[in-house]
């Protein structure tokens, strides 16, 4: 465990997802499984709290049942979310949808992870964190009736005030136009932010003013499913233990590219090797 990280609690809330690759192979994915395991990987109790069929979700999260908790509020279908990739980049489509999430039934925590990926959060999120942080991409994303093509939507202005409660917000540049306003309402409440931009650098945001941070090149990266969602764990459970901005994102990018350098949720890497490669430059 890294210096000055205590064994807290981290919540993530979003939908736990199947994701369908080309080929047909399937298996779990979700903001909230790669942020949660990120967590738990740095040596805090992680817990998820999503919406799905039961005996599907714990069958995708067989693997990690050591690592995680999850608590599911149940329904008819598991959102399930079928990607492909081409010279445009990533697409991908919704198979199926688990429908909303009640923000009103979450657990206690040190850390709370708003983390949706399919529009998937309804109602007021009642209670205190001592740390809140939002992945927002979820909230600019728009489908008809499943299957169907995810295409990108400006996030719903109502959003703005669960975005004042955030101590800070990881956003790619991809997302930013259509989370302005979310974006706008979290800096005027004091908000950290990080804005990726893939190997581009990446803008810093908080009261100090703008920064941006260069990324060291990843060599040979194999799979960036849930390498946003990385980053953004990583980053969250590092201001929440007190580091300044570039650090936390430093860190944050290393874990982001070890994930890269393998496959699927099983290529998230621990609090030691995350450390290793900070210190070494990524």
């Amino acid at each position: 465990m890294s210096a000055g990280l205590q064994p807290e609690r981290y919540v993530a809330v979003g939908h736990v997802t199947v994701d369908v690759l080309e080929g047909g192979e399937r298996r779990a994915g979700g903001t909230a499984l790669y942020s949660a395991l990120q967590a738990a990987r740095l040596g805090l109790a992680a817990t998820i709290v999503t919406r799905g069929r039961p005996d599907e979700i714990e069958q995708l999260l067989a693997p990690f049942a050591s690592e995680l908790q999850v608590l599911v509020q149940p329904a008819e279908h598991t959102t399930t979310l079928q990607t492909s990739w081409s010279e445009a980049g990533r697409r991908q489509r919704v198979l199926a949808w688990a429908g909303p999430i009640a923000l009103a039934e979450l657990p206690p925590a040190e850390i709370l992870h708003i983390a949706p990926v399919a529009a998937e959060l309804a109602g007021e999120a009642r209670g205190e964190w001592p740390f809140v942080g939002l992945t927002p991409q979820g909230f600019a994303r728009r489908w008809g009736d499943p299957p169907a093509e995810i295409d990108a939507a400006e996030a719903d202005p109502s959003l703005a005030m669960l975005a004042g409660r955030c101590d800070a917000v990881v956003l790619s540049e991809d997302e930013r136009g259509d989370c302005a306003a979310l974006l706008e309402r979290a800096l005027a409440a004091g908000a950290t932010v990080a804005v990726t931009a893939g190997a581009d650098a990446t803008e810093l945001i908080d009261a100090a003013g703008r920064r941006r941070l260069a990324v060291h090149p990843l060599t040979a990266p194999v799979d960036d499913l849930g390498a946003g969602d990385v980053y953004a764990a990583v980053f969250f459970v590092r201001l929440a233990a007190g580091d300044e901005v570039r650090t936390a994102a430093s860190t944050a990018h290393a874990a982001a590219a070890l994930r890269m350098r393998g496959h699927g949720a099983g290529a998230v890497a621990g609090a030691q090797e995350i450390a290793a490669a900070t210190a070494a430059g990524g």
